[in-house]
C-alpha cells in the first residue's frame, strides 16, 4: 500500500477520540497500606483516579480515554531532556498492551543496560499500580510503593490516573514522560547512540511517515478499538466499535497475505503496535471484551504474523500470557475470581 493510500485510509476513519491508556477497572480491589509517609498516602489514596467508569465515558456511553500529560521530549534541544544512560527508569506492565510496546523496543534496540525497567503487578487495587512483585512492594531503584507517587512527584495536583508506560527520572523520582504514543519513537530516535550495533531501524526516515499514518490507523482502529467495545455502556457504542475492528482486522488480514511484516520484509515500530493487541485477543479482548466476531487464530495471515514476532526473543520474553489472563479476568465483574483454564498458549509454539 503506498503513502497515498495510507493516507485515504486515515481520512475515512475518525480520529478525534482522546489518547489511550493501559485500561482494566480494578479499582473494586483494595490495596493494603504500606509504610509511606501517612500525608503522602492519603493523598494518593484520594487525589489520583483509579476508575475509568468516573471520568472517561460519553453521554452516549462512548468510552472516551483520557489524554497523556507528561510528553516530554529527548535530545539535545532546549526544551529536551538529554538522552543519556541510567537516568531513566521504564515502569511497565505485562498486562497493559501501550507499555509492552516500550517493553519490547527497549529489547529490540539492546537498550537494557541503558534505560532500566521496572514492573508492576498486573493486578491494579484501589490504590493503582503498585510494585508487590519486588522485595518488600517496593520498587528497588525508586523507592516507591506505587506508580502513583511518581506522578504526583511530578505534579502534586495530578488527578488522571496513574498510567502505564511511565518514563521516570531517576534523579528527580517524577515521571517524565507516559506518552506510550511516541514514547517508542523517543527510544528508536533519541536513544539511537545507545542502541546495540545489529539493532533493527525501526523507525527507518524514508518511512516515517508512512509508519505514522499506519500507527494512527492502528491505534484508532484496533488498539484502541477492543477497549471501546470492552467499556461501552450501550449497545450503539458497542456495536459502532465492533464493527470497525473487525473491518479494520480484515483489511490487515489481505494486507499481510503478501507480507512478512506490515512493511514487507523490514521490522517496524507498526508491528510492535500491533502485535501487543493481537497478543491480547484470544486470552483478553475476545472473551472478556466481547469482541468475539472471529478469534486471532481465526484469521490465516494474522496468526501467521503473531507467531513470526512471537518468535523474536524481545517479543516472547515480555509476552506473559498468564498474567494477562489474570488482570483481564480478576476484575470487580468476576467477584469468585473464577479464572479460565483456556486458552491453551501452547499454540504459540507450534509451526
Amino acid at each position: 500500500m503506498t503513502e497515498k493510500e495510507l493516507s485515504q485510509e486515515l481520512q475515512a476513519i475518525d480520529t478525534s477520540d482522546a489518547n489511550a491508556f493501559c485500561v482494566v477497572d480494578f479499582s473494586s480491589g483494595k490495596a493494603v497500606k504500606r509504610e509511606v509517609d501517612a500525608y503522602q498516602y492519603e493523598i494518593l489514596s484520594s487525589h489520583i483516579s483509579t476508575s475509568e467508569k468516573a471520568k472517561e465515558v460519553a453521554d452516549d456511553g462512548t468510552f472516551e480515554r483520557q489524554t497523556n500529560q507528561f510528553t516530554q521530549r529527548f535530545g539535545d534541544g532546549p526544551d529536551e531532556l538529554a538522552a543519556e544512560p541510567n537516568r531513566y527508569r521504564l515502569i511497565w506492565g505485562e498486562i497493559c498492551p501501550w507499555s509492552n510496546r516500550a517493553a519490547i523496543v527497549r529489547k529490540l534496540l539492546g537498550l537494557e543496560d541503558v534505560i532500566s525497567v521496572g514492573k508492576v503487578s498486573p493486578i491494579r487495587t484501589s490504590e493503582g499500580w503498585d510494585f508487590t512483585l519486588d522485595l518488600d512492594d517496593v520498587d528497588p531503584v525508586l523507592g516507591i510503593h506505587y506508580l502513583g507517587e511518581a506522578y504526583l512527584k511530578a505534579d502534586a495536583e495530578y488527578s488522571n490516573r496513574a498510567t502505564i508506560p511511565a518514563l521516570i527520572d531517576i534523579t528527580s523520582g517524577k515521571v517524565v514522560n507516559n506518552d506510550y504514543h511516541t514514547l517508542t519513537n523517543q527510544f528508536e530516535v533519541a536513544f539511537k547512540d545507545y542502541q546495540k550495533a545489529d539493532a533493527p531501524d525501526l523507525y527507518p526516515v524514508d518511512l516515517r511517515e508512512e509508519i505514522d499514518q499506519l500507527n494512527s490507523i492502528l491505534f484508532h482502529e484496533v488498539n484502541n478499538a477492543v477497549y471501546q467495545a470492552g467499556f461501552a455502556e450501550s449497545q450503539q457504542a458497542y456495536e459502532t466499535a465492533y464493527d470497525k475492528l473487525f473491518k479494520r482486522l480484515d483489511w490487515l488480514e489481505e494486507r499481510l497475505a503478501t507480507r512478512r511484516f506490515l512493511f514487507g520484509d523490514q521490522l517496524t515500530d507498526s508491528d510492535v503496535r500491533l502485535y501487543v493487541t493481537l497478543a491480547r485477543f484470544d486470552t483478553a479482548y475476545y472473551p472478556v471484551f466481547h469482541c468475539n466476531r472471529n478469534r486471532l487464530i481465526d484469521f490465516p495471515n494474522l496468526w501467521r504474523y503473531a507467531k513470526t514476532l512471537y518468535r523474536i526473543p524481545a517479543f516472547r520474553d515480555t509476552t506473559n500470557f498468564e498474567a494477562i489472563k489474570k488482570g483481564y479476568q480478576l476484575i470487580k465483574d468476576n467477584p469468585y475470581n473464577i479464572l479460565s483454564k483456556g486458552p491453551d498458549q501452547r499454540i504459540w509454539d507450534e509451526d
